[in-house]
């Protein structure tokens, strides 16, 4: 029996930010079910005739639809999970038909790309459990029982950077030479930089020295074992994360705090690149460094903290994190050696020319190079797992040391539909109030730009070359939901599980998400005060959310504060012309569990003070439903 409080603050003025909110929604149901008609078949999969020729491939497939079950968890049309499970179904035919996937699974490819494409079945699984256990095990058994041929329990690594279902997918690429385009090897150089670079003896040397072993990006494979463990609460999944996760946490304290990038089949860091723990596969050196690094980092850290309860985890990024802060230099965009141009010239705009703090991405034999802006969603990620003092100190330390304000909100949409951190956070430290309606006008002109762009090449016969052009024409942005619903960042793009301090279920409908009509406002999410503003919208029907603590009912409410008016009189009399102002006071619950019943009759608000544990209960995702729901009041 869950506690039931029941809102009473009249809603007469809706708020900008609720408006804006509920019109962002109805939004994108128009612009996804767009999307569906114009660019996918009648089973769900991608308008797509042509083959493919490389490993690359089966990510850009499911990126496509990575936020569609996300939408659907954050109160989506009734419809669209439906809709998204009949899209992964008609891109795994596809791909299998293609020659990617074997059993429903990657043959073989880097985890940079996985994580990616596997973003989708984790909203699938989180939005519908029980439907989508048994593949997801049988997914996540090829990491963790070593007769599939891709873990080594002696050693403690993944056998090899390209990894899957098919163990004969060895290497990391087909015939004499990697597919390096001229324009990417103009962009971020050459592997193994202290070698020539010539084609056959550059393809010989890849195989050799950077096609077995383990490397960083790796660490992206904890959140499918971690989506494993959420489903089943099997012991052997949550042993497998500590086991793997820290091993490598062990190879970073070894090298000074700094995560290395590769280790040999023999378990030595180095190897096979003379001792050098940089110039894996997808590591410190080529192509993307900390872009992908820290990422796999994270995913592996807080997967394996969030499996054992054991925070230390975060110290795999931790050291690595302040060592590239402290080799960090204050210089406008322009001046930086970066190799992600097209990301941050969208992203900074006009304070492309602004001095700022830039932190190296990558590192080889020169020492450290390629400066860029901090990458925020990694220290983030941290800080809203731990809540520690540290980990918001740092991030109070990049924003006093940018020559930006982070107050900032532009229309962007990056890859992975994330980037607007920094204006977040100022949002949340009480600097700008005016943040959610600024977020969710950006997320407005988003779709409407997809929309347009749907519209140019909705009958494009797409080239191999260009079948990025589905994600780049996907009009469902969830980033500003996510942000002011949850109180949590967009999910970490390559291979993380949903970070939230609350989510929301329809108590009447029985399904996860904001009820219809209802807008929700996270201002604060400092455990000891959580605060969230539900209004409902309806000025003639009546809501009932129920609010979870933490993505996966990990947290626990202590106590709720939450707004009343129990005096009538604001109403005023017969024969009054206006209404007086509702005298607001507060109340206090016990609720000593991960979900409170909130019920919002028509035209009502309420504001929750929720005091939480944070990771007090095993993570799980177990729904309210699964025990009765009270349905007194309070």
């Amino acid at each position: 029996m869950h506690p039931v409080i029941t809102a009473s603050v009249p809603l007469l003025e809706p708020p900008g930010w609720a408006l804006a909110q509920r019109e962002l929604f109805a939004l994108l149901d128009q612009a996804w079910r767009r999307f569906a008609r114009d660019f996918t078949g009648p089973d769900g999969r991608l308008r797509y005739d042509g083959e493919l020729t490389t490993r690359d491939g089966v990510d850009d497939f499911y990126e496509t639809f990575f936020n569609w079950p996300q939408l659907y968890l954050l109160g989506g049309a009734d419809d669209l999970l439906a809709q998204s499970e009949h899209h992964w179904e008609g891109v795994t035919r596809q791909l299998t038909e293609l020659g990617m996937l074997h059993d429903g699974y990657e043959r073989g490819y880097d985890w940079f790309h996985q994580g990616e494409s596997l973003l989708l079945l984790y909203f699938l699984c989180m939005a519908a459990p029980a439907r989508w256990r048994d593949r997801a095990l049988r997914f996540a058994e090829l990491y963790v029982d070593p007769a599939h041929g891709n873990y080594d329990p002696g050693h403690r690594i993944i056998r090899r950077p390209h990894n899957g279902s098919d163990p004969a997918r060895e290497g990391l690429f087909d015939g004499d030479s990697y597919p390096w385009l001229p324009r990417e090897a103009r962009t971020y150089g050459f592997p193994l930089e202290w070698l020539p670079p010539d084609g056959s003896i550059m393809g010989e040397q890849m195989r050799r020295r950077m096609g077995v072993g383990d490397t960083a990006v790796n660490l992206a494979a904890s959140g499918l074992v971690l989506n494993a463990l959420l489903l089943s609460g099997e012991p052997r999944y949550r042993d497998w994360l500590a086991e793997y996760v820290g091993a490598w946490r062990e190879r970073a304290a070894a090298n000074g705090g700094i995560l290395p990038d590769n280790v040999a089949p023999d378990g030595t860091v180095g190897g096979l690149l003379e001792g050098r723990w940089y110039g894996g596969h997808y590591g410190w050196s080529w192509p993307h460094g900390w872009y992908s690094v820290g990422h796999a980092a994270v995913v592996g850290a807080l997967s394996a903290a969030l499996a054992t309860g054991d925070d230390t985890f975060a110290d795999l990024v931790r050291p690595v994190l302040d060592e590239i802060i402290a080799q960090g230099k204050v210089m406008a965009f322009t001046d930086a050696d970066s190799s992600l141009e097209s990301k941050w010239s969208v992203q900074l705009r006009e304070d492309v020319h602004r001095p700022t703090l830039h932190v190296p991405y990558r590192h080889d034999d020169r020492g450290w190079f390629d400066y860029n802006p901090m990458l925020m969603g990694v220290p983030v990620a941290l800080w809203h797992h731990t809540a520690a003092t540290g980990d918001r100190d740092r991030i109070d330390r990049l924003r006093a040391a940018g020559g930006h304000d982070w107050r900032t909100v532009r229309s962007f949409r990056s890859k992975e539909e994330a980037g607007h951190e920094e204006p977040w956070f100022a949002y949340l430290a009480g600097d700008d109030p005016g943040y959610p309606e600024r977020i969710l006008a950006a997320a407005q002109a988003q779709v409407r730009h997809r929309l347009a762009r749907m519209e140019r090449y909705r009958d494009l016969a797409v080239p191999e070359a260009d079948i990025h052009l589905w994600q780049q024409s996907n009009p469902v942005v969830t980033e500003a939901l996510v942000q002011l619903t949850w109180g949590g960042p967009q999910v970490v793009y390559n291979g993380g599980l949903q970070q939230a301090r609350v989510r929301y279920y329809d108590a009447r409908a029985r399904r996860p998400g904001l009820p219809p009509s209802v807008a929700a406002l996270v201002s604060d999410i400092a455990p000891e005060a959580t605060v969230l503003e539900l209004v409902n919208l309806d000025p003639l029907a009546a809501r009932s959310v129920i609010v979870q603590a933490g993505a996966f009912a990990e947290h626990h409410i202590r106590t709720a504060g939450y707004s009343v008016c129990d005096d009538p009189s604001w109403i005023g009399g017969l024969y009054d012309y206006g209404h007086g102002e509702p005298a607001v006071t507060s109340a206090s619950i016990d609720v000593d569990g991960p979900w409170l019943r909130v019920e919002l009759p028509r035209s009502t608000r309420i504001r929750l003070t929720l005091e939480l544990a944070l990771r007090a209960r095993p993570a799980s995702y177990a729904t309210p439903f699964d025990e009765p729901v009270s349905g007194s009041g309070a």
